[in-house]
């Protein structure tokens, strides 16, 4: 056997090195993908769970407060409403929002869970601390506001609980030009807010459901735009634990339109705003993971290929060497017989 032959029996076949290239890319990508799908905040869940209880209720006791001290003793201000709601989530987002994901919202929850970036367990356990929360600041409020007979407790709540038709805060002031705003008004403005705060939340939580740097601001944006167009409508519920903490105590106190019959539409909306912006997530990331095979398959058949070129060029190299040899024995029997 030559040195040539036993290089080349020695050396890796062409095919055999590019299989076992492709299966380390594909077990280096199955990694990374188990990696980023894994959850990895290891918070203690009474922890968390914790977090979303007393941020939920830190938000909702302020927004009752924003809402109705201001507006009973001097008049709407739908810029103060605004920018009150705004900043409240964003400082309690601030401070929670490593803990839990600072989600405070149902709606942000459901969208959490469905897109995986909060197990079915926490998000379940989120939402009933976080509804908990609303109802005790509710209470609190309720407890807390200055009443006799000439300031019911009516005139506070008015401002506060969220509803639509006679139950808008804008129905007194629509009644005299014989108007009102219809569920369906109420419907749109919830769903279009409902939107832009679970994209704004899904956007800046990681994988591991914690928020990022820029949580804080940007849900605190997203509530004060959606507080400022639906407030006249509805009341700007854009929570419905927020929605339904209000509403609980709410309820028999005087009311022009009592605010549990309507409490329906500030959690179905919402929740179908989560599953809007979920369901879009989830497409992304299924197109984004069947367009990778294709991205990687392309380097992989460049290893073929090149590892069929450098067989060639042994061969070729290999038949060189050959001829060469025919032509010098041929020379050697033409000197032997002269």
């Amino acid at each position: 056997m030559t040195q040539f032959e036993s290089e080349k029996e020695s050396a890796p076949n062409g095919e055999e090195g590019a299989a076992a290239k492709t299966t380390t890319h594909a077990d280096a990508s199955e990694n990374a993908n188990n990696l980023n799908s894994a959850p990895l905040n290891f918070t203690p869940l009474w922890l968390r769970v914790g977090a979303e209880l007393l941020g939920s209720f830190l938000v909702c006791f302020v927004i009752y407060m924003a809402y109705t001290l201001p507006t009973a003793l001097y008049s709407p201000n739908l810029a103060f409403i605004a920018i009150a709601t705004g900043l409240a989530y964003a400082i309690v987002t601030f401070i929670f929002g490593r803990i839990s994901g600072g989600q405070f919202n149902p709606a942000v929850t459901i969208a959490a869970m469905l897109t995986s970036k909060t197990q079915l367990v926490d998000g379940l356990l989120y939402i009933i601390a976080q509804v908990l929360g609303g109802i005790a600041a509710g209470a609190v409020f309720k407890s807390v506001l200055p009443v006799s007979q000439s300031l019911p407790i009516k005139l506070w709540l008015t401002y506060a609980a969220n509803g639509f038709e006679s139950g808008s805060v804008s129905s007194t002031a629509l009644k005299g030009a014989g108007a009102s705003f219809s569920i369906t008004l109420a419907i749109l403005v919830e769903v279009v807010a409902g939107i832009l705060i679970v994209a704004a939340a899904m956007s800046t939580l990681g994988k591991d459901g914690n928020a990022t740097s820029r949580q804080p601001w940007a849900m605190g944006l997203a509530y004060g735009a959606g507080a400022a167009f639906t407030y006249p409508v509805t009341g700007a519920a854009l929570n419905p634990a927020r929605a339904t903490g209000v509403a609980i105590v709410a309820q028999n106190q005087g009311l022009t339109q009592e605010p549990l019959q309507q409490l329906w539409v500030f959690w179905i909306v919402p929740v179908l705003a989560a599953a809007l912006v979920a369901l879009i997530l989830v497409a992304q990331e299924l197109f984004a993971k069947t367009a990778t095979p294709a991205a990687v398959a392309e380097p992989e058949a460049v290893e073929v290929d090149a590892a069929a070129d450098e067989n060639s060029v042994e061969q070729s190299d290999a038949d060189v060497r050959d001829e060469q040899a025919d032509s010098q024995g041929n020379a050697d029997e033409g000197i032997e017989s002269n």
